[in-house]
């Protein structure tokens, strides 16, 4: 199921706006990057260090994060987030995400995703207002 090697590295940028503090997200009152969107970018550089390794019909579906949000970052400023894929075990991929603004760290992310075959995940999905 796909190649995926450990090592595979990708850096995603961020910068903040209104939407992703954490008063727009309910994560909080206070008007900076909010922890829901540093884990949303943690998230999605993963999916995007290893998009071109991956099988046809395969995708990655997160299972687990671990984030330690260490400083506040402002509305306008901009966050870098380098991913890189530690672990392959089976179809379990393990992330380690270093996020920083500036040089300074903002958040350290452990993360977990599983290979799967696109439909047939999307086939055991319910659909809305199906009983279980």
């Amino acid at each position: 199921m796909g190649r995926c090697d450990p090592g595979l590295k990708l850096a995603r940028h961020l910068q903040v706006e209104d939407a992703h503090t954490a008063l727009a997200l309910g994560s909080g009152d206070v008007p900076v990057l909010g922890t829901p969107a540093l884990l949303g970018l943690a998230e999605s550089s993963c999916v995007d260090a290893i998009k071109d390794d991956l099988e046809e019909g395969q995708t990655s579906v997160g299972t687990w994060a671990e984030i330690e949000h260490l400083a506040a970052t402002p509305v306008g400023e901009t966050v870098c987030a380098h991913a890189t894929l530690i672990g392959h075990h089976g179809r379990r991929l393990e992330f380690s995400v270093h996020i920083e603004q500036r040089g300074q760290t903002v958040a350290k992310v452990r993360h977990r995703r599983v290979l799967v075959d696109r439909e047939r995940f999307l086939a055991k999905v319910p659909t809305a207002g199906a009983s279980a």
